[in-house]
This record gives C-alpha cells, structure tokens and sequence, in this order.
C-alpha cells in the first residue's frame, strides 16, 4: 500500500463508503509476505517513499520470480532488480516484461515514470571503466522519478573536460560521482558545486588501488565540504540517497 491508496482508504472511511474493519483488514493484510526465503515488505513505500527493491546476487531466478509476483500482486507497478546476471534476465523475461540494462546489470518490471521534480541529478563519472557503477546509480535515480543529466569520462587526467559543464555542475539538486583509481574527481566536483555530493569508489584500478580501497579513503579524506561517501561499487545505494535529496528540494 502506498501513501495515495492510504489516503484514499480514509476518504472512503470519512465518506462512510467503508467501515473501520474493512480498514483494519486492509492493514492487517499489508505489513509483508511470508515466502519462506523472503519476508517482502509491503508497507516499505508507505514509510519510506519507494517500493522494496529487489537484490538479485545470491538469490536464484525462482526466488527473484516469487518476489516479484508478490509486489505485483500488491499492485506496486514499477519492480527493480540490481546486480541482476544475464542468465537470470533470460529467465524472468520468460514471464514479465522486463527491461534489463546489461552494463549496469539492473532489471526492471513496468516502465521508466517521468520525473515528479523539475530539479536534475547529475551523475558524473572519472572514465568509461566506471560506467557500470555509473548506470546503476543513473536507472536507480530514473526508476524513482528523476530526471537525470549524465556526465561521463570527465576524470583528472583531462581536467579540462569537465569545465565544459560547469552549469550542469553549478545547477544540479545533487550530484553522485563515480570514480576509481585515486577517486579525485569526487573533491574536484566537491569544490565547485553547491549542492550535496555522493561520491561512489569503485573497484577500477591496478594493484595499489586495493579493489577500490584506495579511492575509498581519498573520498572520505576529502577536503571539499559537502561530499559523503557511500560504498565501493555500490551506485544503487548513491542513486537511492540522492533520490531522496532531490524529493526534498521538490
């Protein structure tokens, strides 16, 4: 149940269409569903805005099925799957009509919403090795209703090519950064935006960079105010914080 069919239940109520044990069954129904494997939480877009959203590593393409079915059973008409493999895509497309993004290994079940906000989330990126990472965090956002301008390969190496775009960077909502190797471009974009920055290591890097370590402690070392730091690889989790910022901003 999400907070418009909330609301609608209690004008019927007010209206005396329904009487208070239709709403108590209702809410008695809701909280989750028991699978065995899962609990699926049905009340996760009532108390925090979005649907449950589904991780598909570590879970097999049955499991991910029977999930699915029970948020669509509740109606939800929009499912995310991340770190969903080919293989697993193969299967569910044989049931659902799922869009599957192959880079950035997100599923989606209904279509893309236009955006509720006239504010826009840039989503910037240190080289193409990052895209990955990058798109998760860009369909995320874009699946929650945002509207999302993606800035690719502007990394220090060639500095310059990120100051072609100092106006996309000076009037975003927010920003998520997506870097590896030193993660530098996270405190360059740092120092030139007004608004909250996510930094997102990633893993791209040889040896030194210890898997996205390196990055990772250069973000949370950074010396630019108002840049936080969410895991390595981890651009779903950027991509949902900054959903949440620019819902604030309206």
């Amino acid at each position: 149940m999400n907070k418009s069919e909330l609301k609608k239940l209690l004008e019927d109520y007010k209206n005396n269409l329904i009487n208070e044990e239709v709403i108590i069954q209702k809410l008695k129904q809701e909280p989750f569903e028991d699978l065995g494997f899962a609990k699926v939480d049905h009340q996760r877009e009532l108390r925090q805005g979005y649907t449950e959203v589904i991780y598909g590593a570590g879970k097999t393409a049955e499991q991910i099925e029977a999930i699915i079915n029970s948020l669509i059973k509740k109606n939800n008409k929009t499912v995310l799957i991340t770190r969903l493999s080919n293989k697993k895509a193969k299967f569910l497309k044989r049931n659902f009509n799922l869009n599957y993004f192959n880079d950035s290994k997100i599923g989606l079940i209904g279509d893309l919403p236009e955006s509720e906000s006239k504010n826009e989330v840039v989503v910037a990126s240190g080289g193409t090795s990052d895209l990955p990472v990058a798109e998760e965090a860009a369909i995320t956002l874009e699946a929650f209703g945002n509207k999302v301008f993606r800035l690719y390969d502007v990394g220090v190496a060639g500095i310059h090519r990120l100051f072609n775009y100092l106006d996309k960077i000076m009037n975003a909502s927010c920003i998520v950064v997506v870097a590896g190797m030193e993660g530098a471009l996270a405190s360059v974009i740092g120092g030139l935006a007004d608004c909250p920055v996510i930094a997102v290591p990633t893993s791209v890097g040889y040896g030194a960079s210890f898997g996205g370590v390196s990055a990772l402690l250069s973000m949370l070392n950074s010396c630019a105010s108002g840049v936080s730091v969410v895991n390595i690889d981890n651009g779903f989790g950027a991509g949902y914080i900054a959903s949440m910022i620019n819902k604030m901003k309206g």
